[in-house]
């Protein structure tokens, strides 16, 4: 008996860190960044640095006013600045980029109680706090490679106004990212590779990216008609960098198998809604924002009921 251990849940430990998680999300997204860099100039590598200077020194300062323990170590800050840089147009300025960002840490990270306590995204709601403010930095900016007279208005903003697929960049153009965007989404083999360097690393599942890009490109053919605008529709704005960096946050979504089906089929459900009949041409952000908000619900209807619950409540029942 005097060997025996009393002590509270978990009982069950892992060797993965959050530091670990982070970092291995940094590394996945690094093929982005570079490519963010070398499509927009100067310009994204100053968006980068102010957004995650920004995070990390909010969070800092948080700590050290509200006199708790230091938690920049675990990168949840980088984390979050710079998927929020990369889900920004190359028109957003400095400042508004250090608006964002201390909202995002402070606001909605750090006032709910840190990471594991905030209720929805905070790059995500960040994202849409700075495109519903400033509606100058909503939609997307022309790479340096693009040619000045031949560059309009972003894929998504294009197929809003009824463009067929044959007026919009080609689709290696939309792979590597040589069309309009935010400076983070372009170059859609990057985040690809990111994507399945986390499904590898076990960081990520691969049903919840798999789920949410195959209802928005389904119902995007189903109310287009045309698979190639519906494949357009896919390449065409942010839902790739959220369905494998945003909607897979640990935190924000369910934690069981069937609840992140059925968040990721609502995030690419609401996402087609916004574009096909919302005035905005892009809508992914809303989507998962409004997701994070049902997500403690999904969690309680899917979760699994224990052995013998209801002959208890039933027992119970009759008993009185």
């Amino acid at each position: 008996m005097d060997n025996l251990i009393v002590s509270t849940s978990p009982h069950l430990h892992t060797k993965t860190t959050t530091h670990k998680i982070m970092r291995d999300v940094l590394i996945a997204l690094l093929p982005a960044t570079a490519a963010s860099i070398t499509l927009f100039g100067l310009k994204a590598l100053i968006i980068i640095a102010a957004c995650v200077g920004t995070c990390v020194l909010s969070e800092f300062l948080f700590n050290l006013a509200a006199k708790k323990k230091q938690t920049v170590g675990d990168l949840s800050a980088c984390v979050t600045g710079l998927i929020l840089a990369l889900s920004l147009s190359a028109k957003a300025s400095v400042w508004q980029c250090v608006v964002g960002s201390v909202f995002a840490i402070v606001v909605v990270k750090c006032m709910f109680g840190g990471l594991g306590c905030n209720f929805a995204n905070p790059a995500a709601t960040a994202r849409v706090f700075l495109i519903t403010a400033f509606a100058s930095i909503a939609g997307g900016t022309p790479t340096e490679f693009q040619n000045v007279l031949t560059a309009g208005a972003t894929p998504l903003a294009a197929i809003k106004d009824g463009a067929q697929a044959k007026e919009l960049p080609a689709l290696l153009d939309m792979l590597i990212g040589n069309r309009g965007g935010a400076i983070g989404e372009t170059c859609t083999i990057a985040l690809i590779l990111g994507g399945i360097y986390l499904i590898a690393r076990k960081v990520i599942n691969w049903q919840t990216p798999v789920i949410l890009l195959g209802t928005v490109f389904l119902l995007s053919f189903a109310i287009e008609g045309d698979a190639t605008l519906a494949l357009y529709e896919l390449l065409g704005g942010g839902v790739i960098l959220v369905a494998f960096f945003m909607a897979t946050d640990y935190v924000t979504t369910p934690i069981n198998k069937y609840g992140r089906m059925i968040f990721a089929f609502g995030c690419g459900l609401i996402t087609v809604l916004i574009r096909q009949f919302g005035s905005y041409p892009e809508g992914v952000s809303f989507a998962l924002l409004f997701m994070n908000i049902l997500s403690p619900y999904i969690e309680k209807w899917c979760s699994k009921r224990p052995f013998g619950k209801s002959a208890v409540k039933k027992a119970g029942k009759e008993g009185a």
